[in-house]
């Protein structure tokens, strides 16, 4: 019985572990890839999709004081060219990125 929990118990460690070991790199940050969904949701449901625009400029700003964007991002958040690279983060194609296919994701 105990066998069978230890076991349990290191199969949902190393579930967890491989869930948060995508890793998105932008402008010398990491991000998680779930911290990635959830910008892309924010940026559907703002309506901040399409090529580089002002109004997506000032759109992924207005992300940084969103409180439902991730705490990871508030670095980027900080640094110059902020807009941009959140841009970028909010193109970055999840089934692509999930295989590492797509440079800028780690850690596969």
């Amino acid at each position: 019985m105990k066998t069978t929990l230890a076991i349990i118990a290191v199969l949902v460690l190393a579930l967890g572990w491989t869930s948060e070991a995508v890793q998105v790199e932008e402008n010398g940050l990491s991000f998680s890839l779930e911290a990635i969904k959830r910008l892309q949701e924010l940026t559907e449901s703002s309506g901040a999709t399409g090529q580089q625009s002002p109004r997506l400029r000032a759109s992924t700003m207005s992300l940084c004081a969103d409180p439902m964007l991730p705490q990871e991002f508030l670095p980027l958040c900080k640094q110059r060219g902020a807009s941009a690279s959140l841009a970028r983060l909010a193109m970055v194609p999840m089934d692509v990125c999930e295989i590492c296919a797509f440079a800028a994701c780690t850690g596969c």
